[in-house]
């Protein structure tokens, strides 16, 4: 059934690199702001910025980031009792009074849905990333040499084949530019055994869940990066959480192997840019406004058959 909410086929006026004022700022990634609280806290806003090929582009996604922010609460809300994160709340309602007294309607308003109050953590830093189909750099990587990260894969696999096994497959983490796959003997060397093993293990029971519980709502998780941190000693799941940004999420009933997929994700955005005569350097070129409507159905359509619900703030 489609997707009930609509993307006006315009130019996004919605929240792209906008600070709130009131709030002490940390620092900015290529999609989320953040924000110190307090000693403990930490504020993380999902704007509607969209980046490919490492630039952000100029034009915003309309409730990108409300997509991004509410998956993520789902997903936490689902794992909770199997793993801790770092969530304290996703919904104004249920912030604090002190922080709710500090924001005028204005940036109450720019902030809903798109903003998670979370717990500070040590941020582990790779990537844990997990595969259950064989595509982008694994698939590069299969073509090449027959393995992933380490990982002897059987011979004759297609693009979007899906595994024996969903694999753990972890990338360090990179500031600038494309984070690089490496192999778990890599990571522990670096973590440690044990660690590393709590990580891999609680990276393939989140993911072998999830999968199975999208695969009833009509999405196939190809694969998906996790991030985890320490907090006072403990494992806790931090960052976005099986969103269309952090995973390929397909289509299951038009999934054929043997090609690439069509996906819930900004990859119909990465297909219109090599469409043009651009170097991928920045400035990135400006996006027509039917890309932008696509785009965010695409997105609001992920959230819709996840949760089975229509995005309360796209209304």
């Amino acid at each position: 059934m489609p997707s009930s909410n609509t993307a006006p086929n315009v130019v996004s006026k919605a929240p792209t690199s906008e600070r709130i004022p009131e709030l002490k700022f940390l620092r900015s990634g290529k999609v989320r702001d953040i924000y110190e609280i307090d000693g403990d806290r930490l504020l993380i806003v999902a704007t509607d910025r969209i980046s490919a090929f490492d630039c952000v582009l100029p034009n915003a996604i309309p409730h990108k980031g409300q997509v991004l922010t509410q998956i993520s609460k789902f997903w936490f809300d689902r794992f909770s009792t199997l793993v801790e994160n770092h969530l304290i709340a996703a919904d104004m309602s249920e912030f604090s009074a002190e922080l709710r007294g500090a924001l005028p309607e204005e940036s109450k308003s720019r902030l809903a849905g798109r903003s998670m109050l979370v717990r500070r953590a040590e941020v582990i830093p790779f990537e844990c990333v997990v595969r259950g189909y064989l595509a982008g750099s694994g698939w590069k990587e299969y073509q090449q040499t027959g393995m992933i990260c380490g990982h002897r894969l059987p011979e004759g696999l297609v693009e979007s084949a899906k595994l024996p096994e969903p694999i753990f497959t972890p990338a360090t983490k990179a500031e600038e530019g494309h984070d690089i796959n490496v192999t778990i003997d890599v990571m522990a060397q670096a973590l440690g055994e044990d660690l590393t093993t709590r990580l891999e293990e609680i990276s393939l029971k989140i993911y072998r869940e999830a999968a199975q519980y999208a695969e009833t709502r009509g999405i196939i998780i190809c694969d998906t990066k996790f991030e985890f941190g320490l907090r006072d000693g403990r494992l806790i799941l931090v960052d976005e959480v099986l969103t269309p940004d952090s995973s390929r999420f397909w289509p299951r009933d038009s999934y054929a192997p043997g090609k690439p997929q069509p996906s819930f994700d900004k990859q119909f955005v990465r297909d219109y840019l090599e469409t043009l005569d651009w170097d991928k350097r920045p400035p990135a070129p400006a996006l027509p406004g039917e890309v932008i409507k696509v785009t965010s159905e695409k997105y609001l359509e992920a959230y819709r058959l996840l949760t089975g619900y229509d995005l309360p703030f796209a209304a």
